[in-house]
């Protein structure tokens, strides 16, 4: 279930692919019949995977695709969102990538923008790759561990590690929304004429 929730989330579909990582780690804590190892290796498949299915579904579909996913996800494909993504690329290129894998909007993005903007193949798996198992694996290694140092703790409040892990998706989503909102201020809108210069009294 984790693998294809990030999966999906890495194809381009607005999941909550973090918050499953994290509460499912916190989980195998305290229960021994979940192996984190697999769970660490199914995350990472799914994340590799996924953004992969993205960037061939992006470099085939072009900027049509952006705008109809733009038309049915306004809130995640809005044209603020998709240029603070393109402006990212721009920028840092293959490392878009790699650390877009730790900021929500950019894990849905990396993939199917990577396609579109024809970023050669060989740098965007090499940066996917690192990418999955950096984020997958190490949010699994670190979660588990401070699970399992705190166990006598969560076996008593377990619920509120899951609590904090959702506060804390739902707070990095809100944040990114408001820099998504700010930025989509900043920028001119659409077929907006530029203004003319008013000129200078004798």
């Amino acid at each position: 279930m984790v693998g294809v929730v990030i999966g999906l989330e890495s194809l381009g579909i607005p999941l909550p692919g973090e918050i499953v990582l994290v509460s499912s780690a916190l989980l195998a804590s305290q229960h021994g019949d979940i192996n984190p190892y697999i769970l660490g290796a199914c995350a990472t498949a799914g994340a590799i995977i996924g953004d992969s299915i993205g960037y061939a579904i992006g470099r085939k579909g072009g900027r049509p695709l952006l705008a109809r996913l733009g038309a049915k996800f306004p809130k995640h494909f809005g044209e603020a969102q998709i240029a603070m993504a393109e402006r990212s690329f721009q920028k840092w290129g293959m490392w878009a990538v790699f650390f877009g894998r730790f900021v929500a909007l950019l894990r849905i993005f990396a993939g199917p923008l990577a396609g579109v903007l024809r970023m050669p193949y060989w740098k965007f798996l090499i940066a996917n790759v690192l990418g999955g198992i950096v984020w997958a694996g190490g949010t699994t290694a670190v979660v588990y561990s401070v699970g399992v140092v705190a166990e006598a703790w969560l076996k008593r409040f377990s619920w509120l590690g899951l609590l904090l892990a959702v506060l804390i998706g739902i707070a990095s989503m809100l944040i990114l929304r408001n820099r998504a909102k700010k930025a989509a201020e900043r920028e001119p809108s659409a077929g907006e004429p530029d203004p003319v210069p008013v000129p200078a009294a004798d």
